[in-house]
């Protein structure tokens, strides 16, 4: 193999430079050529590639967002949309593709797998809801920048005795929601993964108010309801008047923590190594802190697992 492609797809992501950054340095090093595709498979079809050197990615490890700018595009998801990004990729002469990105951007991978061309991806979503790893790009920012609202609502709900619901995001996925409440100490945390009981919501929070607990916050993950769907909920069964904060995207931005820009490092660079092997159809992924790699079509057909063990502390730790 004598040249790849890189590109991100999807979401954005902190840590999405670093993984680049890693592709390109890595590949350099072993005397590949690497071509960088931009605005995600959108770009792929159209032919926005451009050659990519040392300092084509100076400088941004520790920028949030993608250089390479990202994109969704439901032609990709056609026959005919893959047949016009592999004719690019050929006429470019890229003989192997780092895919950076979440779900969908896996399954773009995938397609191009079962056409043939060889393709590595690298999980890169803030959601941490890919199969085949305890952490996907983005995640750990994203959770830190979830922890400073906390607090700071925790401030605000504090002086003035209320109870604060704060949406969060995470598309299907409670990973977001349940490792911020857990260590923000959120007295009730909504993930999608479980059901919840309004009465045993209730009952929590007059407990505490019995105690002399004037405040609470209560974390609700996107793919539940809405924080303000969930107020109105609150309102109905108890009468209870809260303030409602969805954080949005600004959990998306951000400088990557030094946790997420070693992750994208080891394995952008990882995914560099499986082309140079010959080994297409893959995805790379950390478990117990050591570098793995999985079929990309199995993935893909397994359920993500969120944690339930620290769900049921959460609410141990929540009486």
């Amino acid at each position: 193999m004598k040249r790849i492609g890189v590109l991100t797809s999807g979401g954005d992501s902190p840590g999405m430079n670093a993984a680049i950054r890693a592709v390109v340095r890595k590949a350099i090093y072993h005397n590949l050529e690497v071509y960088g595709i931009f605005q995600g498979y959108a770009g792929l079809i159209n032919g926005n590639i451009q050659k990519l050197e040392l300092g084509s990615v100076g400088d941004i490890i520790h920028r949030g967002g993608t250089m390479l700018y990202t994109a969704r595009c439901e032609e990709f998801k056609t026959k005919e949309g893959q047949a016009k990004g592999i004719e690019q990729l050929k006429r470019f002469g890229i003989e192997g593709l780092v895919v950076i990105g979440g779900d969908g951007s896996y399954r773009g991978a995938k397609a191009l797998t079962e056409h043939g061309f060889p393709c590595v991806g690298v999980p890169g979503t803030i959601d941490n809801d890919i199969p085949g790893t305890d952490l996907t790009i983005g995640f750990d920012t994203a959770i830190n920048t979830v922890i400073d609202a906390i607090d700071r609502i925790r401030d605000t709900a504090t002086s003035h005795d209320r109870t604060f619901i704060i949406e969060v995001m995470g598309r299907d996925a409670g990973d977001i929601a349940l490792w911020t409440g857990l260590a923000g100490g959120a007295e009730t945390i909504l993930i999608p993964e479980e059901n919840y009981d309004m009465k045993e919501i209730v009952d929590r929070l007059k407990r505490g108010q019995e105690r002399g607990k004037k405040h609470s916050i209560i974390i609700v993950a996107e793919g539940v309801c809405s924080g303000v769907d969930f107020a109105k909920q609150l309102k109905e069964t108890a009468n209870l008047d809260t303030r409602v904060s969805v954080l949005g995207h600004i959990q998306r931005g951000g400088s990557p923590t030094a946790a997420d820009r070693v992750l994208a490092s080891r394995l952008g660079a990882r995914a560099v190594e499986l082309l140079l092997d010959g080994k297409g159809g893959r995805s790379v992924g950390i478990e117990s802190n050591e570098l793995v790699d999985y079929d990309i079509i199995e993935i893909l057909s397994k359920p993500h697992k969120v944690n339930l063990d620290m769900y049921r502390l959460s609410k141990e730790l929540s009486i």
